[in-house]
């Protein structure tokens, strides 16, 4: 009896160790009144403005930012460089300024960016877009310059912290590469 109880529990265990993971839903997902922004804890929708979140592939633990900025600020730190998962932001050219509806968020990665703009959401901050068709636009409406995910850095994210600092500082000292 022994033996055959041994064999079914090592056959159980061999049966859930074989079984693939479960997909991790990677899907955007909406942001609650109560939400709190990861990097700086303060409550999301009391702010106007593009909005973030990153959801991790290995656990799909959701982190949501106040703001396009802190979403960069957490991405960018080395700790977060092997990041796999999804990152999403509210595409600007579809989701009103005051109040982003949640079913416009898009990929991060894919996305253009406007830095130096006159509207802020947490102060000074990256609006995006799904296309660099309508970040232009929007540059061309409100200033500032069309970045790529790829071309926002530390640096960028210093250059937005100076101009929360000195709203009369310039957005850059020179032009993004490529625009």
């Amino acid at each position: 009896m022994k033996k055959l109880l041994l064999l079914g529990l090592v056959a159980l265990f061999l049966a859930a160790c074989s079984q693939e993971k479960a997909e991790i839903a990677l899907d955007p997902v909406a942001f609650h009144s109560g939400d709190e922004c990861h990097v700086c804890g303060m409550v999301i929708n009391e702010w106007t403005g593009p909005k973030g979140e990153a959801i991790d592939g290995r656990n799909g633990e959701v982190k949501k930012f106040c703001s396009t900025t802190d979403l960069f600020t957490w991405y960018l730190q080395p700790e977060n460089k092997q990041f796999k998962g999804a990152i999403y932001v509210h595409d600007m050219a579809k989701a009103h300024w005051d109040k982003p509806d949640d079913h416009y968020l898009i990929d991060a990665s894919t996305a253009f960016y406007v830095q130096g703009s006159k509207k802020h959401g947490m102060g000074p901050t990256l609006a995006s877009f799904s296309s660099q068709e309508a970040a232009e636009h929007f540059a061309h409406e409100q200033g500032g310059r069309v970045l790529s995910f790829a071309q926002i850095s530390i640096d960028t994210l210093s250059e937005i912290a100076r101009q929360g600092a000195d709203p009369e500082a310039p957005a850059a000292a020179h032009p993004a590469h490529g625009h």
